[in-house]
């Protein structure tokens, strides 16, 4: 599934503060033994922690809230035959065992239902517990191990959104972190998403039931969208009665709320089938779609690697990356990065530095930079290393020059 930039969806305090716990037990763990540098470290990496967390967390919710509907529904139904049997004076003894025996195999459904709602529920809550014991092991001492593992999460987050689900399963295993991972949501999007581009509503349509009260809540118009995209194309085949007839069926009930909208949709009815207005095209319903889905589970429409990589883009970009002189080392030099960065402010830096290319080290007055006959510059450090152990040569890295540590003249900025 393909993810344009959205800002986060918004979280719920229930969604929060078991994250905010686990948060909170980890780095009281490791700041009984960790260095705070470290520590600082540790504490920025948990604040990304988010929307692995709430994913499992609304999946668990609504899964809960759909057994107890199915649940509410079938027992009802059960109650309603047995007080209509009841109620009965003339029924005769062959149709009450009828009667009951239609009601006991329907008991027996529910049991069913229950028993796999109950499993789902199980698999779910474990999926949550599973998250809060990796943010719980997140410690300053393992602090490499625990950023891998977030890497492969976050890889894995960026192949199922790119609809890559073959790769990112296989990744997910070989790693053992299918239950850090998110990859069964996003295919239960895939199958919302080929319907649209399908010309398709059902898939969609059936989405929307099963989320219908929290899309009432966040005051979503995707339903209403698909009902006009559904008009729309009984107009372009010129179906303009059956077109009148589910606009007064389905349409009709919007009116209180848009009616705007209605109204300019209905002058449809008087335009050629040909029309190319963009409002009334599929890929506006996929984008639609992909901004419900994520909203509904605490997702960034961003994909995560994407977010981190900003993160990173944003201390590095300067007037200077996007000069043709600019240098290769610098990541902003590549086209794809550059585009990442586009609408990322350009860092503020008040004071230049030099980071030594060997050791990435700060060169300063305790450190002072040296220069290669070649012209090429690094730390007095790194190069006096480099000469104790070949003998006072030393061998420029990028160029592979050779020359004495003698040559070396020592660089002074002002």
């Amino acid at each position: 599934m393909e993810i344009d930039p959205l800002p986060n969806g918004s979280g719920s305090n229930a969604a929060t503060s078991p994250e905010t716990a686990a948060a909170t037990t980890a780095i009281t763990v490791a700041s009984n033994t960790t260095p705070s540098s470290k520590l600082s470290h540790l504490t920025e990496s948990l604040k990304l922690e988010h929307q692995f967390l709430r994913v499992p967390f609304e999946h668990f919710k609504k899964t809960i809230r759909t057994n107890h509907r199915t649940v509410e529904k079938e027992v009802s139904a059960v109650i309603s035959s047995v007080t209509d049997v009841a109620d009965s004076d003339e029924i005769s003894k062959d149709d009450a065992i009828l009667s009951l025996t239609s009601l006991v195999s329907r008991l027996q459904g529910i049991k069913r239902k229950l028993e796999e709602g109950s499993h789902a529920e199980n698999l779910q809550a474990h999926r949550c517990r599973a998250r809060l014991d990796h943010l719980d092991s997140a410690d300053a001492e393992n602090l490499s191990e625990w950023n891998n593992v977030q890497l492969k999460r976050i890889l894995v987050d960026y192949m199922s959104r790119m609809s890559y689900y073959d790769s990112a399963m296989k990744l997910a295993e070989s790693s053992n972190i299918q239950e850090l991972v998110d990859i069964d949501v996003f295919q239960e999007a895939k199958k919302v998403i080929d319907g649209l581009r399908n010309q398709e509503v059902g898939p969609a349509l059936a989405w929307c039931a099963d989320n219908k009260s929290r899309l009432k809540k966040s005051k979503s118009k995707f339903e209403f969208q698909l009902r006009l995209q559904e008009f729309i194309e009984l107009v372009r085949a010129e179906n303009y009665m059956r077109a009148i007839s589910y606009a007064r069926r389905y349409l009709s009930p919007w009116g209180a709320t848009h009616l705007k909208e209605l109204q300019r949709v209905m002058a449809t009815l008087a335009v050629r089938s040909h029309t190319e207005c963009a409002k009334y095209k599929w890929d506006f319903l996929v984008d639609q779609f992909k901004q419900e889905f994520c909203r509904l589970y605490g997702m960034t429409l961003e994909p995560l690697l994407n977010i981190y990589l900003q993160a990173g883009l944003s201390a590095l970009k300067t007037p200077y990356c996007y000069e043709d002189d600019c240098t290769k080392e610098d990541p902003l030099s590549q086209d794809s990065f550059r585009k990442l960065a586009m609408p990322l402010p350009y860092s503020k830096q008040h004071h230049s530095k030099l980071v030594c290319y060997i050791t990435k080290e700060l060169m300063d007055t305790e450190n002072p930079p040296q220069v290669l006959p070649n012209g090429y510059v690094y730390s007095t450090k790194a190069l006096k290393e480099m000469a104790e152990k070949n003998n006072g040569k030393i061998t420029c890295p990028r160029t592979g020059l050779v020359c004495s540590y003698s040559d070396l003249v020592k660089a002074y900025i002002s």
